[in-house]
């Protein structure tokens, strides 16, 4: 039961298992079926058995994790799945089609050949074909982190919610960072067509050119982002549950200044790009728990690769 699990620093450091994993292992959630724990990971249950309080009327102060050397321990967790949330609430997840863990720094994923016209076959003749082969170039994986300053003395009196959308701040920034790379694999070698302005009847041209594949999203920068909006043909556009625009012709516009003010990129989300890892984000722990807080890392490394060209493409501003 979780109120028997001895909390030890060596748990970050288990090869293959996150902190949270190690926990499981010794307290599987399953167990809780049925009960009020029901809705808690292990990590959470643990924050229940030592009454921290991470958000509410009666939320705690980043002194409460260090009230004992166990629960010290959990204080690295609480910091990462803060960051983890501000950097997976972004539109990563919105242009990525797959995620891949790669064990190395360089990923060499497999590409098809696939040009033949699809159309009837006689019986007599060969079926087209499509060829899968392993790419000839590498995405090199690169790494995106941050170094926080922060003592123990400045922190240890903050409220944890207060605390919590600090760092969730920092995982934003942070994927905004990674977002401007997968910004470059779209654009690079993409189908572009050049026009004198914005407007809307050009916007509908690029999702008429999608055959196979669906327009479903448009990134655009905040400044053109705006133009589209005001724009009288979107008078009734609705908005997605998340408050998104959906364009009369059913693609979501996601605004990121990754994009350039002279550039509107269509894509299918659904088979444009895959995003890849080496592992999650990556935080130092041992310092958090001993209460050295005066430099805080954390850090991913990732990349990304084009699947299928044809599911992406450029409307270039010219003037």
């Amino acid at each position: 039961m979780y109120n028997d699990i001895k909390l030890e620093k060596g748990m970050y450091n288990l090869s293959g298992k996150t902190f949270t994993g190690a926990l499981e292992e010794l307290d599987p959630s399953s167990a809780y079926i049925g009960t009020e724990f029901e809705s808690l990971d292990a990590f959470e249950r643990q924050l229940k058995r030592y009454n921290i309080k991470v958000s509410g009327e009666e939320c705690d102060r980043v002194e409460k994790f260090f009230n004992t050397t166990e629960t010290a321990v959990l204080f690295p967790e609480y910091v990462k799945r803060n960051i983890a949330k501000g950097f997976e609430n972004t539109i990563i997840s919105s242009v990525t089609a797959a995620q891949t863990v790669c064990e190395s720094g360089h990923y060499l994923g497999c590409t098809i050949d696939d040009t033949a016209e699809y159309k009837a076959t006689n019986q007599t003749e060969t079926l087209p074909t499509a060829t899968v082969k392993e790419g000839t170039t590498a995405v090199v994986l690169e790494k995106f982190g941050r170094l926080i300053n922060a003592s123990y003395e400045a922190v240890r009196k903050q409220r944890l919610d207060v605390f919590g959308v600090m760092l969730r701040s920092i995982g934003v920034k942070l994927a905004v960072a990674v977002v401007k790379k997968a910004v470059e694999v779209l654009e690079k070698d993409a189908e572009s067509t050049s026009v004198s302005s914005m407007t809307y009847a050009n916007i509908a041209e690029l999702y008429g050119r999608f055959d196979c594949f669906d327009m479903t999203t448009i990134l655009v920068n905040p400044a053109v982002a705006s133009k589209i909006a005001a724009m009288e043909q979107l008078t009734d556009s609705r908005t997605d549950g998340d408050g998104r625009m959906i364009l009369p012709f059913g693609s979501e516009m996601i605004k990121t200044s990754a994009v350039g003010e002279n550039k509107v990129i269509g894509l299918d989300k659904n088979f444009a790009l895959e995003f890849i890892t080496s592992s999650g984000l990556v935080l130092e722990t041992d310092k958090l728990i001993d209460r050295q807080l005066d430099q805080i890392t954390v850090s991913i490394s990732c990349g990304f690769r084009k699947i299928t060209p044809e599911a992406v493409k450029v409307l270039t501003i010219a003037g």
